[in-house]
């Protein structure tokens, strides 16, 4: 997730996480710029119906990403890793295997990571490092790109279905990229993660744009924070 600070459960999640706070991966030479995070396709409209709610616009949210690290696109020191081999267990000692120290990084920052041979490595603030088939939800359900996201529970309980209704600006100020900002506009979301306890806030959401594309993908314009963001709840 971004140039930000807070993790979610993917990105450092709870229960079956996985978020966190970012940090750059190691730079490698003469990189492939990464091409954008596809979102999926919006289903077709369902018949109209004869009462409707209106959605509650919330502004002043602070929104960052968070993805799935890749470990093809990391070259750090090789870092032996333990944990559970497995999804059912907490706190495991087995050995997991040896991987890239940025990738491992990146692990623990975002919640989840595909390795080379394409299983997952997840993590969580409260079960440490498991080997999984795909990345989980702190609900322990498949995290899903444009459509997961992780928030304080207390804030947005989980199952709360939202839009981004305006971008705002990035936290430097400066205008989103208008692609980025379409994407995550028209996407429909859903809280499924929560954040690791006390890296949340009111006003803080972060939201899964699936596995990172390239190499240096938090130099790209997918890894972004958005401040003064308006949503529509419900």
């Amino acid at each position: 997730m971004v140039a930000a600070t807070a993790t979610a459960a993917g990105c450092g999640t709870k229960a079956e996480p996985p978020a966190a706070s970012k940090s750059t991966p190691t730079a490698s030479p003469s990189p492939t710029p990464p091409t954008s995070p596809t979102p999926p396709s919006s289903p077709s409209a369902g018949p109209s119906l004869t009462t409707t709610t209106k959605p509650r616009t919330s502004t002043g949210w602070e929104i960052t990403v968070y993805y799935t690290a890749v470990e093809d696109y990391h070259d750090g020191t090789p870092t032996p890793v333990t944990g559970c081999p497995t999804l059912n267990c907490k706190n495991g000692t087995d050995n997991l295997g040896t991987y890239p120290a940025d990738f491992v990084q990146a692990v623990q920052d975002e919640g989840t990571g595909r390795t080379s041979s394409g299983t997952y490595l997840n993590w969580s603030y409260d079960i440490g490092y498991w080997l999984d088939s795909v990345p989980r939800t702190s609900d322990g359900q498949s995290l899903s790109p444009f459509v997961s996201a992780a928030a304080d529970p207390d804030v947005l309980p989980h199952g709360t279905r939202f839009t981004i209704a305006a971008c705002g600006t990035q936290d430097d100020g400066s205008t989103p990229p208008s692609a980025v900002c379409a994407a995550l506009k028209d996407a429909s979301w859903e809280i499924t993660d929560e954040f690791t306890p006390g890296l949340g806030g009111s006003r803080h959401i972060d939201a899964y744009i699936g596995p990172e594309t390239g190499e240096h993908f938090t130099d790209s314009d997918w890894y972004i924070t958005l401040t003064g963001a308006r949503i529509s709840i419900g």
